[in-house]
């Protein structure tokens, strides 16, 4: 398979892999596979499909780029009930690992994968990775992580659960609005609702039931950590970014005015450029 983008036919493999208690995971994989493995880890109810930009951008000549669709989520497995362990997850990133073959990859983690990459953390420590960065990450669930959410997003969470397919989608409209500063255009749009109707229901509200706290993990981390925040975040607060960056005494912050919850989509080339020199530093 290949892509168009910054740089001409970039070729995009993709593997299946056997995460936490043999749920398969769609991995896709492009870029330098002699350079520096970036695994990239997405949010509630998208697809590894977000990291697009990234995947289709000059970054492919110096990295080695791998994005996982979640459990639930994208072209992985849906179990029925499989959402509330953080063992769980904590495999899943693993499998991706040991899979590939992924030597110290810098694991980035949006929102919910900030969530998830700390559960890795928790299970197999840190020494099989290079560095982690947190984008518009939230790293507690449940009423540990209240202060830190949007209102917005908070009202539009009983709508995500819903199984009513006209309020389902509704939601997933105003979850979408949410994720940037400025509307996004047609074709983004319609990639956000397309990837977030796959994930159903019940895989939202496994996600979102779980309370979870990592503050004390975050803050015995050694490997280098960069966390990336929109300013303008509506779904996951910039006091968040301040919170893990005031525990994490390596942690370096780039705040991005004028952004909202994906950095990554609404500036590219700050953010390439940003993880590019980040890699480069390790």
């Amino acid at each position: 398979m290949t892509v168009s983008g910054a740089v001409d036919e970039i070729a995009v493999r993709t593997h299946q892999v056997s995460g936490g208690g043999g749920v398969h995971l769609h991995v896709r994989e492009t870029g330098n596979r002699s350079g520096q493995p970036v695994l990239f880890i997405h949010g509630l109810s998208v697809s590894g499909l977000a990291w697009h930009r990234q995947l289709r951008s000059e970054l492919t000549r110096d990295l080695r780029l791998v994005t996982v669709d979640l459990r639930g989520h994208g072209d992985s497995e849906r179990p029925a009930d499989a959402y509330g362990d953080s063992d769980l997850w904590a495999e899943d990133i693993a499998a991706v690992i040991e899979s590939l073959d992924l030597d110290r990859p810098i694991l980035t983690g949006w929102s919910y994968g900030g969530v998830v990459i700390c559960d890795y953390l928790s299970r197999y420590g840190e020494d099989r990775i290079g560095a982690v960065q947190l984008v518009g990450a939230v790293c507690r669930l449940g009423e540990p992580a209240m202060p830190f959410l949007g209102p917005r997003f908070l009202a539009a969470i009983p709508g995500l659960f819903s199984t009513d397919a006209e309020e389902s989608v509704t939601a997933l409209r105003d979850f979408g609005r949410l994720l940037t500063r400025e509307p996004l255009g047609a074709e983004d749009s319609y990639l956000v609702l397309g990837t977030a109707a796959a994930a159903p229901p019940r895989v939202r509200q496994g996600l979102l039931n779980r309370t979870v706290d990592h503050d004390t993990l975050l803050a015995r981390l050694r490997k280098p950590v960069l966390i990336t925040q929109g300013l303008e975040d509506e779904v996951v607060l910039p006091v968040m970014a301040d919170h893990n960056a005031s525990i994490i005494r390596q942690a370096q912050t780039s705040y991005y005015p004028g952004i909202g919850h994906a950095p990554f989509w609404e500036d590219p080339d700050r953010f390439n450029a940003e993880l590019r020199s980040f890699a480069g530093s390790l």
